[in-house]
């Protein structure tokens, strides 16, 4: 999510801003603006790229914008994000990161007095709820929305006159404010003020409501925050590694990984390579730290998107197969370390395995950057059922077996808190591991709703 109040060409800053995020979605995206009458939208499926042209950037006229990259869920161009909502009092438009846990028992309340959804989005109910409250002043109409609400969620909403940004209790989706001249600016990674020149203030806290308007930025609450618990796959696989969050650099986190797991790995090869992108900076760690030459030795089709936010098993395999190829030069008559951050479903992982060896590699030894994945995700990440995680499933050896890689190492849960150094923040050092120990930092429902159902619903 980017978005930006007090600039004169927002929606064009917002273009840029969405360019930067485009790693953290890949189905569409969409931006609304508002010039402080009216506010407009413009959506569409693929790329930021594929949605706007000139023409289109130059109908969005404005000081206020919000924009959003889809990441996965139900395809359709009504489900992609910022929605924008018309009514006799105003309009309201709301692009939101994350998953309600109790977003079912929400939508079968609203419905049952009288709402019409128009998505399956967790995203419009919030708008309900917003609009259906009987407060005055919006930052109430918003704050009593999310009284309601539970799970992780970043949010941003506009309407005409101003700017309004929450995080959930917890913090499990990263949220940071910017400033570029005298506009504000929030954005999902840090790694988008860089590109349009502004200056990042700081992160936005849990629990904490910002109003951004032309008289300012206004900092109040909502609730208090519970413990901190940011979503530690930001860390090893989302976030890209020119991104800080809470204050951590993405590549430093994942480069001690990589020294960690090669400590606790202690094995020899001739050559460490790191699957691109996610896994370069760990593969860089764990060579400098074993004493054995980096090298690239698989190189990425710049043109194809990210695997494992890819919607369908089908097309993940076709993305494998089109995204990476082996350098045989480097890695022929060795014994290579595949250094990556994770196995979710195991598809990427065995057929990165056959194609180094295929290339010549006598040996391809794969450690992991994290501990084995064996919980499914309720807070955004596409990480399916118990049923599709392949560590659920299976022991180490078994996985090894069935990747067909000749040994098999996983970052341990306490090498991977203390790599990522927020010691500071005590228990889990602040970060969320349900997918890797099974302990959620929200209550779950048994008909808690995942990132996948809206997919097959």
């Amino acid at each position: 999510m980017f978005g930006i109040w007090g600039h004169p060409d927002a929606a064009r800053m917002t273009y840029y801003g969405l360019h930067s995020l485009q790693h953290r979605g890949q189905e569409g995206a969409g931006i609304v603006v508002t010039d402080g009458k009216r506010m407009k939208g413009i959506k569409g499926d693929g790329l930021v790229n594929d949605v706007f042209d000139e023409k289109k950037l130059d109908s969005l006229k404005g000081a206020g914008a919000i924009g959003h990259v889809r990441y996965t869920g139900k395809s359709g161009i009504e489900n992609i994000q910022p929605l924008l909502f018309h009514s006799s009092s105003g309009s309201l438009a709301l692009s939101h990161t994350g998953n309600l846990i109790n977003a079912n028992d929400l939508r079968h309340q609203l419905e049952m007095q009288g709402s019409i959804f128009q998505t399956n989005t967790d995203t419009e109910a919030l708008a309900h709820l917003i609009k259906r409250s009987g407060y005055l002043a919006l930052k109430d109409k918003v704050k009593n929305a999310l009284s309601m609400v539970k799970g992780a969620y970043a949010l941003i909403v506009l309407t005409e006159n101003e700017l309004i940004i929450a995080q959930d209790p917890n913090g499990l989706r990263p949220l940071s404010i910017g400033k570029v001249g005298d506009a504000y600016c929030v954005a999902s990674e840090t790694c988008a003020y860089d590109l349009i020149g502004a200056e990042y203030i700081r992160d936005v806290e849990p629990g904490e409501l910002i109003i951004i308007n032309d008289e300012g930025l206004h900092e109040e609450r909502f609730t208090l925050s519970g413990s901190h618990s940011m979503c530690t796959m930001e860390y090893v696989y989302f976030s890209r590694p020119d991104s800080d969050i809470r204050g951590i650099n993405i590549h430093t986190a994942r480069k001690n990984l990589g020294k960690q797991l090669a400590i606790e790995a202690n094995i020899e090869g001739d050559v460490v390579t790191g699957v691109p992108d996610s896994s370069i900076s760990s593969a860089i760690g764990f060579a400098e730290t074993a004493g054995i030459p980096y090298e690239l030795g698989l190189i990425k089709n710049r043109y194809v998107g990210r695997t494992f936010i890819k919607p369908t098993q089908e097309l993940r395999e076709q993305g494998v197969k089109m995204k990476l190829s082996p350098v045989r030069k480097v890695v022929e008559g060795k014994r290579v370390i595949m250094v990556d951050d994770s196995i979710v479903r195991g598809t990427t992982s065995r057929r990165i395995v056959r194609m180094l060896k295929e290339a010549g590699a006598t040996e391809v030894h794969v450690c992991i950057s994290s501990p084995p994945m064996t919980n499914p995700c309720f807070y955004g990440i596409d990480v399916s059922t118990h049923e599709e995680l392949i560590a659920s499933n299976h022991s180490v050896e078994e996985i090894r077996e069935i990747i067909g890689a000749d040994s098999l190492t996983f970052l341990s849960v306490d090498g991977m808190m203390k790599s990522i150094g927020r010691e500071d923040l005590g228990k889990n050092c602040g970060q969320c591991m349900a997918c890797f120990t099974g302990e959620y930092p929200t209550e779950i429902y048994p008909d808690t709703p995942l990132p996948y159902e809206k997919e097959m619903e």
